[in-house]
């Protein structure tokens, strides 16, 4: 089992840094490993929404597709993989920060494809992994807002 929860301070507001992060077709470009997302049913993101993600991860190509589970506006959106080789679900929430927002990142699932050795050695991958893609968030979010 690898459970794997990382947050951030970004100097911008809830609402911003929600329509942001919680929209796939931003993904590619705050995730480093993200190489693509599809939407397989109609924008916009609501509980039943499912994307399909295609990423890079330890040499290998991952394609998945995440369901949307829960989703309360610019608090908390929760989406689980419904295929794929890593049963994952991933769980993001916003609260007001002073002059900003802090934004959780949470990954808790059970590698099936992996050896149980190579999945005690992902949780530390992982983390790093999920450090680098907060901070670019943060990055792209607080030196302005590309065009979406």
């Amino acid at each position: 089992m690898v459970d794997i929860q990382n947050e951030i301070h970004i100097r911008v507001r809830r609402a911003d840094v929600a329509a942001y992060a919680g929209n796939p077709d931003n993904a590619s470009k705050w995730y480093t490993n993200i190489a693509s997302a599809r939407w397989l049913t109609q924008p916009p993101v609501r509980i039943g929404s499912q994307v399909a993600f295609s990423a890079r991860f330890l040499g290998r190509t991952l394609d998945y597709t995440y369901e949307f589970m829960e989703l309360v506006p610019e608090e908390m959106l929760v989406m689980r993989t419904s295929h794929g080789p890593f049963p994952m679900k991933t769980t993001y929430t916003w609260s007001d920060a002073g002059d900003g927002t802090i934004m959780t990142l949470r990954n808790n699932g059970e590698p099936r494809e992996f050896s149980v050795l190579a999945g005690a050695l992902m949780a530390p991958m992982m983390r790093r992994a999920m450090r680098k893609d907060l901070a670019k968030l943060k990055s792209i979010l607080e030196t302005g807002l590309p065009p979406m």
